[in-house]
């Protein structure tokens, strides 16, 4: 009888691991336009609201994880004012990432061009605290980053009870599944919306095939060419009517 009931436990403790690392995340992300705008651009913030958000969804599983769009959501908006029509784009990305061997496959789309991007899976250099909040149920802690190159203050709040390496984006690699990042206090923040658990379908996580291949140096140095020549408004287009 002893035996029988620590199967039924063992075999309980087993369902409930696997009920919970496996399924997906639905984020929201909140930008601040305002922030975002170069210093002499402030005039500019009359013309678009403060606040913009978006939605992205995460696949994943113990070993893999996939992040892209959200089908339904527009990847366009307008705002006019005097005048002037502003158009805010999102753009369409794929992320898929291997954290059993430490491979990325990223699309990428910019400037409307989709591009290719392998790579290996590197971890942030990430300083763990005991610090905790609670975000959709779990009790999550804290870990921060500081990426010198961006210059952003990175703060990501991770629950251990979901026993997985995922999360939105880049934000990847600690001991449990990312619930919330913000970026620069406020800049971006991209919170669990919601979080579903169960078994995935063949094909919701993929590895990105689409797009013009580049390595992540010859990309970054792209990008950054184009937004010093935009002024930094990369996602927005302005229309004078």
């Amino acid at each position: 009888m002893k035996k029988l009931l620590f199967l039924v436990l063992v075999f309980a403790s087993v369902v409930a691991f696997a009920q919970s690392n496996e399924g997906t995340v639905i984020y929201e992300i909140k930008v601040n336009m305002h922030r975002r705008l170069p210093a002499d651009q402030k005039d500019m913030r009359a013309m678009i609201p403060e606040f913009r958000t978006s939605k992205m969804q995460l696949f994943f599983n113990q070993n893999e994880s996939f992040y892209k769009n959200v089908e339904e959501e527009n990847d366009e908006e307008e705002a006019s004012n005097g005048g002037v029509q502003i158009k805010f784009t999102t753009p369409q990305n794929e992320l898929y990432f291997d954290f059993a061997n430490k491979k990325k496959v990223e699309m990428r789309e910019f400037m409307t061009k989709k591009f290719l991007i392998e790579g290996e899976l590197k971890a942030n250099a990430w300083k763990l605290s005991d610090e905790t909040k609670t975000i959709k149920g779990y009790v999550c802690k804290k870990a921060t980053y500081i990426n010198e190159e961006r210059k952003q203050n990175i703060v990501v709040w991770y629950a251990e009870q979901i026993p997985v390496s995922a999360g939105p984006d880049s934000f990847h690699s600690l001991m449990g599944l990312v619930l919330q990042v913000d970026i620069n206090d406020g800049e971006i923040v991209t919170t669990a919306a919601t979080i579903d658990f169960k078994a995935l379908k063949k094909g919701d996580i993929k590895i990105p095939t689409e797009g013009k291949k580049i390595t992540p140096e010859e990309f970054k140095k792209m990008v950054d060419e184009k937004m010093k020549e935009m002024g930094g408004n990369g996602g927005i287009r302005i229309i004078r009517n």
